[in-house]
């Protein structure tokens, strides 16, 4: 893998955790795809209007989003990044308090690398 492509994604997932965090959508925005696809840990599939949609409600205040276990891969073009996510704060009405795992695929247009599908389970 590209030292510099994997240093870029590494650097966007960062980006993106202090986004979901600081409710930064202009940030979202930025690195979400706008034909991304995310399966949630409920089963239900969203896109990045419903998403950014959910983050410009004002109805998500997370206070802890810290990542560990990160591993990336290059696919092609892609790089998928596996990563666990310990969340603390309300989503929507409901207070989450746990580790998630992600797996979230990036893939760069021009030079901007952006999250074009995932996924969200949680972690018992």
């Amino acid at each position: 893998m590209d030292t510099s492509n994997k240093t870029q994604v590494i650097a966007n997932e960062k980006k993106l955790l202090e986004a979901m965090k600081s409710n930064n959508f202009e940030l979202l925005d930025q690195l979400l795809h706008d034909d991304l696809l995310f399966n949630g840990p409920d089963g239900k599939t969203v896109t990045k209007a419903i998403d950014m949609a959910n983050y410009r409600s004002g109805n998500i205040n997370l206070h802890t989003v810290e990542s560990s276990d990160l591993i990336l891969n290059a696919i092609n073009d892609n790089i998928v990044v596996a990563v666990t996510v310990e969340i603390q704060g309300n989503y929507l009405g409901q207070e989450i308090n746990g580790k998630f795992r992600y797996l979230r695929v990036w893939q760069r247009f021009e030079n901007n690398w952006q999250v074009i599908a995932g996924s969200v389970v949680s972690l018992q």
